[in-house]
């Protein structure tokens, strides 16, 4: 007697479920984290301008936080020939990791361009 076929799965059903029971993050996820980590860079650059603000004039005090990309992109401005992967590390003291989301992201918002393999300009 031949087996009954069962109900069959789509192939978008069935990445979910993988995704669902092993944890892997969806692109919604990461953005999700990016901004909550943005969010958070702003909050601690904020609190520590604030700790460092004590017996300054009321006119420094209402510029805006100064963000982890906002760093890096002021590092590519001072360089019109390009800067360097290296180079950019070494003046910003961040992480390898970190630097590569902030590099990656401003890319992604056209603020700047890859001349060549770790060489960055201003867009």
């Amino acid at each position: 007697m031949p087996k009954k076929k069962g109900k069959l799965v789509s192939f978008d059903a069935m990445v979910k479920f993988f995704m669902h029971n092993y944890n892997i993050p969806t692109k919604r996820d990461i953005d999700g984290i990016t901004a909550r980590l943005e969010r958070i860079e702003r909050l601690i650059a904020s609190s520590s301008v604030s700790k460092n603000r004590r017996g300054s004039d009321s006119a420094t005090a209402k510029q805006p936080a100064e963000t982890a990309s906002d760093v890096v992109l002021e590092i590519i401005r001072r360089y019109p020939e390009g800067v360097g992967f290296a180079d950019i590390k070494l003046q910003t003291g961040y992480e390898e990791k970190k630097l590569r989301n902030i590099l990656f992201r401003l890319h992604k918002l056209n603020k700047i361009n890859r001349r060549s393999r770790g060489i960055y300009i201003q867009a």
